[in-house]
């Protein structure tokens, strides 16, 4: 018997209710990249976090109606780029329904180690295999073994936090 199945009949919170406390949870920016035999594709999200160090691994949420879906479940692979303050720009072209090649043409790349994606001036950079995906709801959530890391120890980070964009400053650099 699982535990939800004894909990009495709860209310359930309204989607937009829940998209305003959601507002009120900062996360870094990162623009997610793939190419591979499905092609190439990007998109912005702040759906990313740690899931544990042995072996290195993240997750990353992907709407299942989003165009770039099927691209990224078919190549398995993926470079999670955590944007640098000063690229709130691209994080807006990669959210947005601009045509991929556009995307891509706005900054310098590098291939990654799985053939993803590396962003230039990323204030770090995941090379990942997805190991697994889970359906939760309209998403899946992607568990992807980090294969390659690049920080850059010197730049600022970028924050989403109640629907804009905040620059965040090293400790080191105040």
């Amino acid at each position: 018997m699982s535990t939800l199945s004894v909990l009495p009949d709860i209310e359930r919170v309204e989607k937009q209710a829940f998209r305003d406390g959601m507002a009120c949870l900062g996360a870094a920016v990162n623009i997610i990249t793939t190419d591979g035999p499905a092609g190439r594709a990007g998109f912005t999200a702040s759906a990313v976090c740690s899931v544990t160090d042995t072996p290195p691994t993240l997750l990353v949420c992907l709407n299942r109606s989003a165009s770039v879906w099927s691209v990224f479940t078919a190549n398995r692979q993926l470079c999670v780029n955590t944007l640098a303050a000063d690229q709130a720009a691209i994080s807006t072209l990669f959210g947005g329904k601009t045509p991929m090649e556009t995307r891509f043409q706005a900054a310098q790349w590098r291939t990654g180690a799985t053939g993803s994606p590396r962003l230039e001036g990323a204030l770090a950079s995941f090379d990942c295999r997805i190991s697994e995906i889970a359906q939760v709801g309209t998403h899946d959530v992607l568990f992807c073994e980090v294969l390659a890391l690049t920080v850059s120890h010197n730049l600022h980070g970028l924050a989403w936090f109640d629907r804009g964009y905040l620059p965040l400053q090293r400790q080191d650099a105040r």
